[in-house]
Parts: C-alpha cells; structure tokens; sequence
C-alpha cells in the first residue's frame, strides 16, 4: 500500500517554483528556521542556513566522538606523567 502522507520536518515550506522566483527570500527565511522545497507537494529537499549546517556537522562529530568514547571504555589503560605530555 502506497503512503499519501509524508512527514514534512519544517514549519516553513516553498515550492520548486517559488524558489526559483525568489532564491533570496527563501534563503533569509532560512536563516531563521529550516525551509522544506517541495516538488509537486512532497519534500524534495530542506534548505538551512550555512551556521544550522555547521552546528549539525559538529553535533554529528560529537555524537561520532561519544560512540568512538564509549567503545573503547573499560579498555586496556595507559598509565603516564603529566611531564610526559
């Protein structure tokens, strides 16, 4: 069975059509909160902001970061000196 509903993660959405007319005031309102392009009225794409971009890569490392820190947790420890550093 064919879903005819699709989850839309923005408040704001435009069409492909309105994007093209107006690519600026679709990138303004996208420094404020996430835009959903759509294309024929489903989600084709989700335009953000280049600092909402930054922070979700840095939240993704972080996230890599903790997997990676958790794995290797109750593993073999290496005893040293601070002057050794």
């Amino acid at each position: 069975m064919m879903s005819i509903t699709q989850t839309i993660f923005a408040q704001q959405t435009v069409s492909m059509t309105d994007l093209r007319r107006n690519p600026s005031e679709v990138i303004e309102v996208a420094n404020h909160s996430p835009v959903a392009i759509l294309n024929h009225n489903k989600p084709a794409a989700y335009l953000i902001s280049a600092a909402a971009y930054e922070d979700m890569l840095e939240q993704l490392e972080d996230a890599a970061l903790t997997k990676t820190v958790k794995a290797r947790s109750g593993g073999p420890t290496v005893k040293v000196k601070l002057e050794d550093l």
